[in-house]
This record gives structure tokens, sequence and C-alpha cells, in this order.
């Protein structure tokens, strides 16, 4: 969430006036309480079936918080659409390029970031530098490729943010 905060002050400051944004940060993987623990914390590949469910963890989200106003507007629509790509290919809607809620946009570069470099059940964390490899080579698939410079442009705030949450 901090990670996204931040890039969105960077790239749309303007976006940061809707509250819900910010919510919608912190509560993007809500519906994931619809997914089996099974499927959550498996350490190896996932079947057909398990990530057929483990993607309806965006349309569960959205569906719990739809009618509560905290998250409503640009919030909503992060919960709904972090996990679409800018190539088309990503998750529930498979939404391409601008077509993407702007806050969406963001939270998944912010969101791959921290997922890169945080551990994981099934993978032990990347060195930061390898991560950000990782979302520049995705810029124009995963990530649309202006929210990938922003990203880079505030690579020393979101270092302090990482220090200050990892408490080093």
């Amino acid at each position: 969430t901090a990670y996204a905060m931040r890039l969105t002050v960077e790239v749309a400051p303007s976006l940061s006036d809707d509250s819900s944004l910010e919510w919608g940060f912190l509560f993007h993987d809500i519906g994931n309480i619809g997914v089996p623990d099974r499927i959550l914390l498996k350490r190896g590949s996932l079947k057909t079936e398990d990530w057929e469910c483990l993607k309806e963890h965006t349309t569960i989200g959205e569906t719990l918080l739809q009618h509560v106003p905290l998250v409503g507007g640009q919030g909503l629509q992060v919960i709904r659409s972090h996990h679409e790509r800018w190539d088309g290919s990503g998750y529930p809607d498979a939404l391409t390029g601008p077509a993407i809620p702007l806050g969406a946009r963001i939270f998944s570069v912010a969101d791959a970031l921290d997922a890169m470099t945080d551990r994981r059940p099934y993978r032990r964390p990347l060195r930061w530098e390898a991560a950000l490899s990782r979302i520049r080579k995705a810029a124009g698939t995963q990530f649309d490729p202006d929210l990938v410079d922003g990203l880079i442009a505030c690579e020393p705030d979101l270092i302090a943010i990482r220090r200050r949450f990892n408490g080093a």
C-alpha cells in the first residue's frame, strides 16, 4: 500500500485525492477469504482448477465490498482489476492498456515489487535489483510502461519505505 501510494503521487497526484484508493490498495486481496487455504498456501505449482479458483478472488472481493462506501470509486476498481495486464492477458475482464483503471495499473506495479521482494510460501524473495529488472522487462506486456518509468523515478523513496517497514 505504501509503495502504491508513493507511486500514485509520482504519476497521478490528483488520484490520491480519492480516499477510496488507499482502501482499495489495503483490501485488494480480501477476496482470498473465499479461496481455500490449500490453494493459498500451496508450495508447488497450482493445478488448472486451483488456478481458476484463485482467480475468482478479484470478483469475490468486489462483491464483498461493493456496498461499502469507504472503498467505492477507485478503491473498488483496484480490488476487481489489480490482476489485469497491459497486454490484455490478465483477469477477470482481460482489459487492455488504458482500459484498465489507473489505480489498478498503479497497484499492479507496486504489488509486483512487493511480492517479488517479500518471502512467499512457494519461493524465496528476490533481491531488489532483480525484481526491478523483471518489472522493467514486463513494461508493455504486464505493466503500463509509463508506470514502470514512474516506479524507477521514485525508487529512492520506495527503498526508504521498505527499510521503514522491514526495520532495516
